[in-house]
């Protein structure tokens, strides 16, 4: 474990903690060469079985990871319309996944160009853009072959091309906090629904497989990237960091999770089912703040929780317990809260 951040930390500190990031960019790297995911080999796309029109009621909005698939509004439509709207709203949130992906892929890559010669960095960076891009490709497939027009994020995704850059220059570490984000978002809906074992069309549960068995070493390289280099910034830094986290986490997370409004409006869904599903109900605000119960743990681990912060969590609505290890599957709404060391 990375030094306690609210002590100097030593020079003994920095030495084992380097090392220990270095250990795990190297295991990270030959996971990436020893254990590649070429979509276009492992999902059959060709099988009957794949069509997207074959056995359509598998495009119903599974009622676990997705808040619209168990609202009383969309559960009283005729079977038609809701596989009309899961169909819509299943090619939404994979454009949204190229959208992000693609910003993530332009930040690392300005990234590596900072990077020494023989950093362990760079091939793990490297390895990540590789397997990033893969991702691109596979999501644009899955929305080709469903053939809806959707919007993604919507306007935001013009603003935030514009900025993944500058800030990936001024500021590796807001990258990493930037990065978590919209991956752990996405990460948490993709394993609730395979959890579920709800029965999900075969496109979407093969894409989500691939998705999420190289997104666990995604999400630990920024885990690691942050108590690797948040440790050793100033105590004004530190504090300044730990104000900017959750911000970056709730417009991030909001761009990726919540549809745009040309969705609603495409689909005729009543503006109050909107705000209930996504802004205004107990529900909405629990699974919103659920998304980051893993970095909530980091943030305890690497001293970004002070007071002040705390009550930015509380604000942004984002706050609650930690999860006591990474990917704890949540019970009954949310893991019973972790001691603190």
């Amino acid at each position: 474990m990375s030094a306690p951040a609210h002590r100097r930390t030593s020079d003994d500190d920095i030495v084992a903690v380097a090392e220990k990031y270095t250990e795990t960019l190297r295991l990270l790297s030959a996971a990436s060469v020893d254990k590649p995911v070429d979509p276009f080999v492992t999902i059959d796309w060709e099988h009957p079985d794949f069509d997207p029109d074959a056995r359509p009621e598998r495009w119903i909005l599974p009622r676990s990871g997705d808040p619209l698939g168990r609202h009383p509004w969309y559960l009283a439509l005729p079977k038609e319309r809701q596989i009309e709207i899961g169909k819509y709203r299943q090619a939404n949130v994979t454009k949204v996944g190229i959208q992000f992906e693609a910003l993530l892929i332009s930040g690392m890559a300005q990234h590596i160009l900072t990077l020494p010669n023989n950093s362990p960095e760079f091939e793990y960076c490297s390895h990540e853009m590789i397997e990033e891009h893969r991702h691109t490709m596979m999501f644009q497939e899955m929305v080709n072959r469903i053939g809806i027009e959707v919007p993604g994020m919507g306007p935001l995704t013009s603003l935030l091309k514009h900025v993944a850059i500058p800030v990936t220059i001024a500021s590796p570490i807001i990258m990493f906090m930037a990065i978590l984000g919209g991956e752990e978002p996405i990460d948490h809906v993709q394993k609730d629904i395979l959890r579920s074992g709800e029965d999900v069309h075969p496109i979407m549960r093969g894409v989500m497989a691939v998705h999420i068995a190289e997104e666990a070493r995604h999400i630990s390289f920024a885990h690691a990237a942050l108590k690797e280099r948040v440790p050793q910034r100033s105590a004004a830094e530190r504090f300044a960091l730990s104000l900017v986290f959750p911000v970056l986490l709730f417009v991030l997370g909001r761009a990726v999770v919540t549809p745009p409004r040309a969705f609603f409006t495409d689909m005729g869904i009543p503006d109050s089912v909107r705000r209930e599903l996504f802004f205004e109900s107990d529900e909405a605000k629990r699974v919103f703040a659920d998304y980051f119960v893993d970095v909530r743990a980091l943030a305890e681990e690497i001293g970004l929780m002070n007071p002040v912060a705390r009550r930015v969590w509380k604000l942004l609505e984002i706050d609650g317990p930690a999860s006591r290890y990474r990917s704890e599957p949540l019970r009954v709404g949310r893991p019973e809260p972790r001691e603190r060391t």
